[in-house]
């Protein structure tokens, strides 16, 4: 394929599905849990099942989407849903690749859930929320085990990062780039997606020891135009290297169509670079599973 073709599958590494009967429950989930609440506590917030997101993917002519799951704080919540990505995905396996959730606290449950998940298709874990459901991504007694198994499934792990600097947003949160920073360092084995540009962890590429030690981590694209001059592509392609991005949207929060639009129209972006992460990034990494080097 020449450069600036358009790539033979595009990936949308970051949206959010949830069951119909979340949306039916809306009004007592925004009350009951505290991430759901923070997120879609306001009624414009747009929640969508598997249909729309799959009627979304037609329009913009998107052939792969990887569906997170949420940050819920009951442990029975994530399972429940995960119940509906897997089974979103194992209906539409070309389509739609399961990431799941489980609440690191519920310890053994959440091992047994990690389990369960992998073996019926998930590829991964996250949106990671460890700010609201009451834990840390630096807590080595909490996650050890969890992320050994993590490891051991080849499992990849997508977390939600935030900018510590910039303007105050519903869901921005307290996972900032140098906890993204310590859980890479301690768990170099895994693959780890930050999500939002890593709340502007590549800019810190620039450091000699961080780009030696951080060849686990990918980034992802998702909510841009909410965070960033559209420059941050070509800037984050030119410092971590077009291999590493990959591109999201954060649907339903944002569109499909204006997420790629945008990806397309971005200034100082090498259209080859553009294809990689668009699609072709994403593929190699879901192929290999969620060991760096590809070899579990």
């Amino acid at each position: 394929m020449k450069a600036g073709d358009s790539p033979e599958v595009i990936v949308d590494f970051h949206t959010h599905i949830v069951p119909p009967w979340v949306i039916e429950r809306r009004d007592e989930l925004t009350r009951r849990d505290p991430l759901f609440g923070l997120l879609y506590g306001n009624p414009r917030s747009r929640l969508a099942a598997g249909e729309e997101l799959l009627s979304s993917m037609d329009e913009s002519e998107i052939q792969l989407s990887v569906a997170l799951n949420l940050g819920w704080s009951d442990h029975d919540m994530c399972v429940r849903t995960n119940d509906y990505l897997l089974e979103v995905s194992a209906r539409h396996p070309d389509r739609v690749v399961a990431f799941c959730a489980v609440q690191p606290r519920a310890k053994e449950r959440a091992l047994r859930e990690v389990e369960r998940c992998a073996a019926a298709g998930a590829r991964g874990l996250g949106e990671l929320r460890p700010d609201i459901q009451g834990y840390s991504l630096l807590d080595r007694p909490l996650l050890m085990e969890l992320v050994g198994l993590v490891t051991q499934r080849r499992l990849i792990v997508v977390s939600h990062v935030s900018e510590p600097v910039g303007h105050q947003y519903s869901g921005k949160g307290t996972i900032t780039p140098d906890q993204l920073y310590g859980l890479a360092m301690e768990y170099p084995d895994v693959l780890i997606v930050g999500a939002h540009w890593g709340g502007g962890l590549p800019f810190y590429w620039l450091m000699p020891e961080v780009k030696a030690r951080l060849t686990n981590v990918y980034f992802d694209s998702a909510a841009t135009h909410l965070l960033y001059d559209t420059r941050v592509y070509g800037t984050v392609a030119r410092l971590v290297g077009p291999e590493r991005i990959l591109f999201g949207s954060d649907y339903p929060l944002v569109s499909q169509t204006r997420a790629l639009r945008e990806v397309r129209a971005a200034p100082q972006f090498d259209p080859e670079h553009r294809d990689l992460m668009l699609g072709m990034n994403a593929l190699r990494i879901l192929s290999e599973g969620g060991s760096k080097d590809g070899t579990g």
